[in-house]
């Protein structure tokens, strides 16, 4: 998977004054371009988009003080339809607007050029098993929150809090398949996953029951599930788990992502976690990471 998306990389650099498609490097890389599209930001810690944005500008910006060419002519080049937005675009990445920065030699930012390597960091394996599920609905509760990679997600707690307590009772006794008891589901996701974008959330159970009055339903497809396995301090030990499955997993294991929502069932641990110092514990939990898949396909991208 590293070697095929490596070369999607390449394919990048070579057409960054020309249209990039996302399905062009899908193909390369041999997978899915919604899978492609979250492997680069787990990987890369920024959606595709922005990557190849900021190599534009990066070259863009050497060529602006070079001073060969007009500044239309560079941003023409690099994809932008006016001057006014190649600006706005410049000034975003650089600090400084492309003409300012051509009169006074201004020092830029720079994207450097991605590559994709395995490391070897010990010998720990991950916890996971595949499940072939039927169709299921799930039924609960519904609020549109951003996406938050690190630290709690402040929107998520309060909308949870403002659930009547009875309401969720009534629901978690509708509860009945894997994974079992109130969990958390995300979906409708930007392909960016971009901090900041907006997300689905629904806090409620997997059912093969009618949703009731006042609940949402999620009707989710039979497919393939794959279910990881961790437990630590929250939320810690869940964002660590979903960084590790597409950084190390994914890359290492025949499937990829395809289209579905996220679940999460978490479960107060038996064990509290010990805090730093002779402080307070830490709350732990046990946590089911459930993510749809599919097998990647065998065919090799064409030389």
């Amino acid at each position: 998977m590293l070697e095929r998306l490596n070369q999607a990389m390449e394919h990048i650099e070579r057409h960054l004054d020309q249209a990039v498609e996302v399905a062009e490097l899908a193909r390369i890389a041999a997978t899915s371009e919604y899978h492609l599209r979250r492997m680069f930001s787990a990987l890369a810690g920024m959606p595709l988009s922005e990557y190849v944005r900021r190599r534009r500008l990066t070259l863009a910006g050497a060529e602006v003080l070079a001073g060969r060419d007009t500044l239309l002519e560079i941003a023409v080049r690099y994809g932008y339809g006016s001057g006014e937005a190649f600006a706005r675009a410049f000034r975003a990445m650089h600090g400084i607007g492309p003409g300012e920065a051509r009169r006074t030699g201004a020092a830029l930012s720079s994207q450097s050029r991605m590559a994709f390597r395995l490391t070897v960091e010990g010998s720990s394996s991950m916890r996971y098993r595949l499940v072939n599920k039927a169709d299921f609905t799930v039924v609960g509760f519904k609020a549109r929150v951003p996406l938050v990679h690190v630290g709690p997600n402040r929107a998520i707690m309060d909308f949870v809090r403002g659930i009547d307590p009875r309401a969720l009772e009534r629901v978690e006794k509708l509860s009945d398949q894997e994974p079992h008891g109130i969990v958390a589901v995300c979906d409708d996701l930007d392909p960016s996953r971009a901090e900041g974008t907006d997300l689905d959330y629904h806090h409620g159970v997997v059912t093969s029951a009618a949703a009731p009055e006042g609940t949402t339903a999620l009707s989710v497809p039979a497919g393939t599930w794959a279910v990881f396995t961790t437990s630590g301090p929250a939320p810690q030990a869940i964002q660590e788990l979903w960084r590790d499955v597409f950084t190390e997993w994914f890359p290492s294991n025949p499937y990829r992502t395809r289209t579905g929502p996220e679940i999460l069932r978490i479960r107060p641990s038996p064990e509290p976690e010990p805090g730093p110092g002779p402080g307070p514990t830490k709350t732990g939990v046990d946590a089911e990471l459930w993510l749809p898949v599919e097998p990647e396909p065998d065919a090799r991208p064409s030389s």
